[in-house]
């Protein structure tokens, strides 16, 4: 160790040859003998050769170990690019050209490249596959902290881009689902706040993360909570419909009852928010607390109330009611007892073996009786009417005709003679009028099955009076022109024997014809004209008019002194034929 030591510098220089020569020297100087030495140079010689095998060993696992690792960088490569998608990669370098660390050295940057990349997409997929898991939680009602496995085995653009396809589907759902669940919450909101609700508690009993204070995004869009977010606007619209039509039925009982009360103005003001709706529909009705549940029961509490002051002021009612039924029947010209029946509304109400509900429905339905009776007579009534004018326009004509002035200058002559050849046109339509009325009768009655009464009198029975009353008028008037031929005669025989040019002696004075018509027929030279149905008596029926006023008919057909032609009525019909009706004037 000590020559070692001291020879150590020199190490670098000490070759085999040196070594040999060295051992020789220490051989000798120790003395050992040939034997000995060839054996330790055996022995050095083996181990030399021992080393040398070790290297080679060495050397070719080295070899073996490089052209794994450079199998192994082909295979990465080739499964990087596989993985990757990319057919053709610039920087992989020809496998077969160079030495093995050659190859090495050219295969690594193309790796780490590789390898780069593949570390980029991973990112990318886990990235949206994180999103698509995540918003797939949130439409499954479910959150998910798992980070989702990204299969490195493909990794290419194109399996991307479907993860990507996939991920704007779902991001246009939740948009869609978001937009869906935000109009059903303000739907929620209105009908709260028509049904007076509260809002806050309402939506939060469907998802907490529905109220205002959270963020949109943030918002459960879940098909449970939209289903219930349906659910729950379906329950408040059936609320609201249900509110409505109670509030409906409190305010049209409300008017009824003022009506039947005469409530002032002024304390139906005080419920103008309930009755503002009474015809809304329920889309219509979207101002705040319009239909909540304190304003219904004010209503329910105000109806109650009229309703028990109602009972305190039936008789007034009931009599209002009567009067109503009463004026219907008189403008009907229908003949009621109205004592009889108020007699009978008292001693209901006296005895309280009725409600007063039932009353007031029972009244109710006789007015609408009253209604739909009147009018089915509304068509025979009017033209009643009419015939009645012209016949009031006919008894004029006749006292018109029979007056001995009225083609005199005096004032208003011209008006009277307007009026005259009015009155003869509407004259000559009486026959149509009759008929058409006796038939519009006759129908009426087999419909009804019973007799058409005009205030009491039937009038079918008015109508042949009114005939025969016009028949007997027509052979009077056929008797006074034969009567006036007869008297004239004699004058016109002696003016012609006794004369040979015209006498200027004016014929029989025309008050003579007019006093013998006078004498026999009565008032006005017309046979005494009335409607009665008992000819015993003589006497005379009187039709009420509408209003109330009755005239006695023992005159004429008609009442007298009243004009109602129309013009289109004048021009309809011709002059001509009207002389036939009326005697001739003198």
């Amino acid at each position: 160790m000590a020559v070692t030591d001291t020879e150590s510098p020199l190490l670098g220089e000490i070759t085999c040859g040196t070594l040999l020569q060295k051992l020789q020297e220490i051989w000798d100087e120790v003395g050992e003998s040939d034997d000995e030495r060839d054996k330790l140079l055996l022995q050095i010689e083996q181990e030399c050769l021992d080393v040398y095998k070790r290297k080679v060993e060495q050397a070719a696992k080295s070899r073996a170990e490089l052209l794994q690792t450079l199998s192994d960088a082909n295979a990465e490569l080739s499964s990087l690019t596989t993985s990757l998608g990319e057919k053709s990669f610039v920087g992989i370098p020809d496998k077969s050209s160079g030495t093995i660390k050659e190859q090495l050295a050219a295969i690594a940057p193309a790796l780490e490249q590789l390898w780069q990349q593949k570390e980029e997409r991973v990112r990318e997929f886990s990235d949206v596959q994180s999103q698509i898991q995540k918003i797939c939680g949130e439409i499954a009602g479910g959150l998910s902290n798992d980070i989702p496995l990204v299969d490195e085995s493909d990794l290419s653009l194109k399996k991307l881009d479907d993860f990507q396809s996939q991920l704007q589907e779902l991001q246009k759902e939740k948009s869609d689902r978001l937009h869906k669940v935000l109009e059903f919450v303000s739907t929620v909101h209105d009908l709260c706040a028509v049904l007076g609700l509260d809002f806050l508690s309402t939506v939060t009993e469907v998802h907490p993360s529905l109220d205002e204070e959270t963020g949109v995004q943030s918002k459960s869009i879940s098909n449970e909570t939209l289903s219930r977010l349906a659910k729950t606007v379906l329950t408040l619209k059936d609320d609201k419909k249900q509110r409505l039509q109670k509030l409906q039925e409190l305010a049209t009982q409300l008017i009824d009852l003022w009506n039947l009360m005469d409530t002032p103005d002024e304390e139906r003001e005080l419920f103008d928010h309930v009755t503002c709706n009474i015809s809304a529909s329920v889309d219509e009705v979207t101002l705040p607390g319009a239909l909540a549940r304190d304003l219904i029961e004010q209503a329910e509490v105000e109806v109650d109330r009229l309703d028990q002051l109602k009972a305190s002021r039936m008789k007034e009612i009931a009599l209002k009611k009567q009067s109503e039924l009463e004026e219907i029947y008189a403008r009907a010209h229908v003949e009621i007892n109205p004592e009889s029946a108020r007699e009978r509304i008292m001693s209901l109400i006296d005895s309280g073996n009725v409600e007063p509900t039932e009353l007031l429905a029972d009244m109710d339905s006789q007015i609408a009786k009253a209604k739909e009776e009147a009018f089915s007579r509304k068509d025979i009534l009017d033209r009643v009417e009419k015939w009645m004018s012209a016949c009031e326009e006919e008894s004029w004509l006749e006292d018109y005709n029979r007056d001995q002035n009225r083609y005199s200058a005096s004032r208003g002559a011209h008006l009277n003679l307007k009026r005259a050849e009015k009155a003869r046109i509407l004259v000559s339509k009486i026959p149509v009028m009759v008929d058409t009325l006796v038939a519009k009768t006759r129908a009426w009655e087999e419909e009804h099955s019973m007799s058409f009464a005009y205030d009491g009198v039937p009038l079918l029975a008015m109508l042949d009076e009114y005939g025969m009353l016009r028949q007997e008028r027509e052979d009077e008037k056929r008797r006074l022109r034969e009567q006036k031929k007869v008297q004239e005669q004699p004058h016109i025989e002696q003016d012609s024997a006794f004369s040979t040019r015209p006498s200027p002696a004016r014929p029989v004075s025309a008050k003579k014809p007019v006093g013998a018509r006078a004498n026999n027929g009565g008032a006005n030279g017309t046979p005494i004209r009335r409607l009665s149905l008992n000819a015993n008596q003589n006497g005379s029926r009187s039709i009420a008019k509408e209003g109330g006023r009755r005239e006695s008919l023992n005159r004429s057909a008609a009442p007298t002194n009243y004009v109602a032609i129309s013009k289109e009525e004048a021009a309809s019909s011709p002059v001509s034929g009207a002389a036939d009706q009326v005697p001739a004037s003198p």
